[in-house]
Order: structure tokens, then C-alpha cells, then sequence
């Protein structure tokens, strides 16, 4: 098992979710906790504990981000007009290896990073390999004619457990993807409940 896959376990157990919908996640064998007292009760969160955990999950969901990345993509959000939660999700939406995955390029958010790490992606006809590149409206992301047989590519234009949201315009004939508009909390199709708002409480009282 790769260091990614089983860091992607490790999270959805950790939460008690499965956060990406994943048919293979431990949760859908073992909704308790991992480690040796995982089964105990669990006890009621307190509110810093939930703020928290929103923190966790959501931060987990993009594929890990560390809390240096994280804080600063608040930061930005903080200092946008308009309400901070949800320009938080535009702008994790915006990055470019969660555009890949929402297109279904590939089948994890983890395999997005790896794939536009590796140089298989270009925006607007330029190679661009940072998984953080921050797409704008109207730009088109394409995977590149070398890279369009990949089996990894292939698996993931045929899953059936998740649709490419209204906000990407994708053409699986050409693997290319049209960002057409900056999502909200509730265009972002989310497995499990997100809640930007606990997130923005957490940063402003720590």
C-alpha cells in the first residue's frame, strides 16, 4: 500500500467517515476509530473539538494539506469580500489538482496531486506540474496526448460513484476540462457534510 493510499485510510478512520465516498474505505467495514480503543464510546465533542475536526476533514479532503497551506488558503479567503467559508471552498476548488479530480481525470484527489506533479496536465496549452496552480474561469485543463492512455486515467473516467460537478465542463473523448465558474459550499458535490463555517470559527479564536 502506498504511503498515500494508507494516509487516505488513516484520515477517513480518523474522522469516522468516509470523506471521499470511496466504496474500498475502512469506515465501510469499521465505523469506530483506529487504535487499540477505538471502540470505546465517543464521547461528545466539545465545541473547540468540533471546530477542529471541521478543520481536520476538510483540510484531509484536498488531498492532506499541510497546516501552513491551509491557513494561508484561509488567509486569502479572510481578506476576500464576501463570506469566508465560502471563499474558502472556491478557493480549494480552484486549485488545480482538485479541478483534475472534480473532472475525473483521475480516481482519488492523492492520484491528482502525483498527476500533475509528473507533468500530465496543461492549462490553456501550457504544462503546469504545481497540484496548488489556481485555475480562473474559463481556463482549460487538459491531459496531455502522451498521458490520455494511462490505466490510472482510464479507471477513473469509468467509476460510476461520482458525477463531474455543473461548475466543469468536461469532454472525456478529449480529456480536457472548462473551469466555468468559481463553486459555492452547496455546487460542491462533498460525500459527507463540510462546514466551512465551524473552520472560520476555529481560526478566529486560535
Amino acid at each position: 500500500m502506498t504511503k498515500r493510499t494508507s494516509a487516505k485510510y488513516k484520515i477517513d478512520r480518523r474522522m469516522g467517515e468516509n470523506i471521499w465516498g470511496r466504496p474500498k474505505s475502512p469506515v465501510n467495514r469499521r465505523e469506530y476509530g483506529p487504535g487499540q480503543h477505538g471502540q470505546r464510546r465517543k464521547g461528545k465533542l466539545s465545541d473547540f473539538g468540533l471546530q477542529l475536526r471541521a478543520k481536520q476533514k476538510l483540510k484531509g479532503y484536498y488531498g492532506d494539506l499541510t497546516e501552513k497551506q491551509f491557513r494561508r488558503i484561509y488567509g486569502e479567503a479572510e481578506r476576500v469580500k464576501g463570506d469566508t467559508g465560502e471563499n474558502l471552498i472556491g478557493l480549494l476548488e480552484r486549485r488545480l489538482d482538485a479541478v483534475v479530480y472534480r473532472a475525473k481525470f483521475v480516481p482519488t484527489v492523492f492520484a491528482a496531486r502525483q498527476f500533475v506533479n509528473h507533468g500530465h496536465v496543461t492549462v490553456n496549452g501550457k504544462k503546469v506540474n504545481i497540484p496548488s496552480y489556481r485555475v480562473k474561469e474559463g481556463d482549460v485543463i487538459e491531459v496531455r496526448q502522451k498521458s490520455k492512455q494511462i490505466g490510472l486515467v482510464l479507471e477513473a473516467v469509468a467509476l460510476a460513484e461520482r458525477d463531474v460537478p455543473d461548475y466543469i465542463e468536461a469532454d472525456h473523448s478529449k480529456m480536457t476540462a472548462t473551469f466555468t465558474r468559481t463553486p459555492g459550499l452547496s455546487d460542491v458535490p462533498y460525500p459527507v457534510m463540510m462546514e466551512p463555517n465551524l473552520v472560520v470559527e476555529f481560526y478566529a479564536k486560535n
